[in-house]
């Protein structure tokens, strides 16, 4: 079977980590590429950075912050935020992102998904889905940032993708979102069960039995979060052992 992965985000904004509620009520959660570094030793099996802005304000990714980055961190880390061409996906690999996350651009844009993976492979694209459940109890997506709903179901997107050519799914509850009372299990594991390729749930990680939530009841493949190991409420290794007493599958020989 394989291991279960543990994913710190870094959200930037303007330079700095930053981590809100339901995307908004940002505050300060330090330096990136610090934060990066800390993560590759404390276990991390890998990192996002997901420059929350960019799409929203027409910018692109920070190319400064993933080259330093890449030159501190040694475990694999995707980049997202803005991202809308080839080029600009070349540049990020060039520079040592590992992996990108589309969102607004491949819902503006589906064949988007399907040239990046062509040009690069599958295995580099993540397509990032941000969700809200409706009054109908279906769940809808939503672009920039979660500013603009879709319309379209969350289920019917994660297939498209798949189909389009993205290599895993990041996906992202906004009711969720930093409120720290667990993933939203349903909607993961809707899609985790619909797809055949890995789902990393994120959005609610409130405690050590969220993230076993997540991978049993959820059958999520990675498990992302970010404000209770930028505020130190839990180790990335108290999160590996917890599972591991539970017979989760981890890694653990970054700790040997």
């Amino acid at each position: 079977m394989l291991t279960k992965r543990i994913i710190p985000c870094l959200d930037v904004q303007k330079g700095r980590v930053v981590k809100g509620i339901k995307f908004q009520e940002l505050r300060d959660a330090g330096d990136p590429v610090e934060a990066a570094k800390f993560y590759n030793e404390a276990g991390a099996d890998e990192l996002m950075f997901l420059d929350i802005d960019a799409s929203h304000e027409g910018r692109s990714t920070m190319l400064d912050v993933v080259a330093r980055t890449a030159e501190q961190v040694f475990i694999p880390f995707s980049v997202g935020g803005g991202i809308s061409s080839i080029d600009q996906i070349k540049d990020l690999l060039r520079l040592g992102a590992d992996k990108v996350s589309i969102n607004s651009s491949a819902l503006r844009n589906p064949d988007f998904i399907t040239d990046a993976a062509m040009h690069f492979g599958s295995q580099c694209i993540v397509v990032a889905i941000d969700v809200k459940k409706q009054a109908e109890g279906n769940w809808q997506v939503y672009l920039n940032g979660g500013r603009i709903s879709t319309g379209r179901d969350a289920l019917e997107w994660a297939l498209e993708a798949e189909k389009r050519g993205a290599g895993e799914i990041l996906l992202t509850s906004m009711d969720a979102d930093g409120v720290g009372q667990g993933y939203d299990l349903a909607i993961t594991r809707q899609i985790a069960d619909a797809v055949n390729i890995p789902v990393i749930a994120s959005g609610g990680a409130g405690s050590l039995k969220d993230f076993s939530d997540a991978a049993t009841e959820g059958h999520a493949d990675a498990m992302l979060a970010a404000t209770l190991f930028h505020f130190r409420q839990l180790e990335i290794r108290q999160v590996k052992e917890y599972l591991q007493g539970l017979g989760i599958p981890v890694r653990m020989d970054c700790y040997q």
